[in-house]
């Protein structure tokens, strides 16, 4: 008997060619026929297919937790009351949108360049930006997982013994074709992945608009905090050269024989002591100068903000009612997003149950001999499709729903405190608004005794009739109460940008009541004179 094999000379005739073709299709028309189906068991497990289908598609819509929402913020009623009325128009939401330029309404043009330049250079938002866009190729990646796929390839074999109608000699086998792949995303667990990741990608965005209002608040805040010990600094430099002017005074009467040399001392004690103040301040500037720095994305030795009057409007912000807030903030949206991504990979997780159907293609090119590979004779091809289902995982299944629901509690509670930490932010600076106001106007009656106090100390001091003891208490009192206005006005300005970044930022200057320091002022002295005559 002669037998061809891949290395012979001779090419076979047409004849041989159909003859082997058809022994090596044997075989596997021989594994196919034990799972060959009738047509009645055909009919039967259309419906149980379908069933199967419909079951996979039928899910838990998706839905978010509730949340206990106020009909209104309990502390907003009071400040309305005595700041504005009128001003709250709700809004829509808009939680990956951007947030509004709210810092416009302290009309401080310094203050609006250094946000500007933040919004540039900040490494808190390019890191947030980087984040976003990682969770946009993951959606990618995820949509690419349910579109079909193509690939090219090609190969060449050697092998022996694995077909008994051919020689036992060596064979080689040369290919190039296309081969395509597709899943029948029936049961949607692909799709579901697809919207957990889009879902994701939300989220991303919306805690990039949150690092966006948290670094324009941390400038914010910052830089009023620096004005105000620009101010403070400018205060206590101000009570050393009086200090100094009445260290010479006593020094001269010390020498006129008038006084002691213990006042003399006492005298000097007061100037060092606030010199050492002063420097305490200026310590505490190029702290904040420094952190500046940084907020703008520049090394502190290349910054600088030089010494100014603190001239920054004080706006009046309006709260609104709580159910916006949910709306407004990018942090609770983006605890949203992820509750909803969760649910959607429990989904995904309980697919797992139901079967993997896949369908393949090919087509290309196999020859013995690398001159005839790309023969019209030597072209071949094949469509089939896969079904695979597991029966045995150990648990693996289940402990993947296990998994994901746990993932969805956590988030659940997640977006459960977000929220309520959104509310009681809230309540925290409107409450502190309202009693800074409070404390401000019972500190501008208190700087203005203790003025008072000064100026009939140091009278009746050059007089004699007090001791330079009596002075010097008075005149701590006058600078520790006028550097305590100064912290409060200070504290009224901090907890406003905590307002507006509670709220959700999203205002811009035309959207709030805006005050001057000089009407602040004025508005302090007759809450004060209005206290002290309700008092009489």
């Amino acid at each position: 008997m002669t037998h061809t094999h891949a290395r012979s000379s001779s090419a076979p005739s047409t004849m041989d060619t159909t003859m082997n073709r058809a022994a090596q299709a044997r075989p596997i028309l021989d594994r196919l026929q034990p799972f060959a189906l009738s047509l009645s068991k055909r009919r039967t497990l259309v419906p149980l297919l379908a069933a199967l289908v419909l079951a996979g598609c039928a899910t838990a819509p998706a839905e978010l937790p509730a949340v206990p929402t106020p009909a209104r913020f309990k502390e907003a009623l009071s400040v309305t009351q005595t700041t504005t009325e009128g001003r709250w128009t709700e809004a829509a939401a808009a939680e990956a949108q951007p947030r509004g330029e709210w810092w416009k309404a302290f009309q401080d043009p310094v203050l609006d360049a250094l946000v500007a330049q933040a919004a540039e250079a900040n490494t808190s938002l390019q890191q947030a930006a980087a984040r976003v866009r990682q969770a946009r190729a993951l959606l990618r990646n995820a949509e690419a997982d349910r579109s079909p796929r193509l690939g090219l390839g090609g190969g060449a074999t050697r092998q022996r013994g694995l077909d008994r109608n051919q020689s036992t000699q060596p064979s080689t086998l040369l290919n190039a074709g296309l081969s395509a792949s597709w899943e029948l995303d029936l049961f949607g667990r692909l799709s579901r992945l697809q919207d957990a990741a889009a879902l994701d990608a939300q989220a991303r965005e919306a805690l990039l608009q949150s690092t966006r209002l948290m670094v324009q608040a941390e400038v914010a805040q910052t830089y009023l905090a620096l004005r105000a010990a620009d101010e403070e600094r400018a205060l206590v430099r101000d009570g050393v050269a009086a200090y100094r002017d009445t260290l010479r005074l006593t020094q001269r009467r010390e020498q006129a024989g008038d006084v002691a040399a213990l006042d003399v001392a006492r005298m000097q004690a007061e100037v060092s002591a606030n010199e050492s103040e002063a420097l305490a301040l200026d310590r505490r500037r190029a702290e904040l100068e420094h952190a500046l720095a940084v907020l703008v994305g520049r090394a502190p030795a290349d910054f600088g903000i030089g010494v100014d009057r603190w001239q920054t409007a004080l706006p009046v912000v309006p709260a609104g009612v709580p159910s916006t807030v949910l709306l407004r903030r990018p942090d609770v949206a983006a605890a949203q997003a992820s509750v909803l991504a969760a649910q959607a990979r429990v989904g995904a997780a309980q697919a797992a149950y139901f079967p993997d159907v896949a369908l393949t293609a090919g087509g290309g090119f196999a020859s013995p001999e690398l001159g005839d590979l790309f023969k019209w004779s030597a072209r071949s091809w094949g469509v089939g499709a896969l079904l695979s289902l597991p029966l045995l995982d150990g648990g693996r299944r289940a402990a993947g729903v296990e998994q994901a629901s746990g993932v969805l509690d956590e988030a659940v509670a997640a977006y459960r405190a977000q929220s309520l930490d959104a509310f009681r932010e809230v309540e925290d600076q409107l409450s502190g608004l309202r009693l800074l106001q409070q404390q401000a106007a019972a500190q501008a009656t208190a700087v203005e005794a203790a003025a008072r106090a000064l100026q009939l100390s140091d009278t009746r001091y050059r007089n004699g009739y007090i001791s330079q003891l009596d002075v010097l208490d008075a005149r701590r009192s006058e600078l520790r109460n006028r550097r305590q206005a100064l912290q409060v006005r200070s504290a009224q300005y901090q907890a406003t940008v905590a307002l507006v970044r509670a709220l959700g930022g999203g205002w811009g200057a035309a959207s709030v009541a805006v005050q001057s320091s000089s009407t602040a002022a004025a508005t302090d002295m007759a809450a004060a004179a209005s206290m002290k005559k309700d008092g009489s």
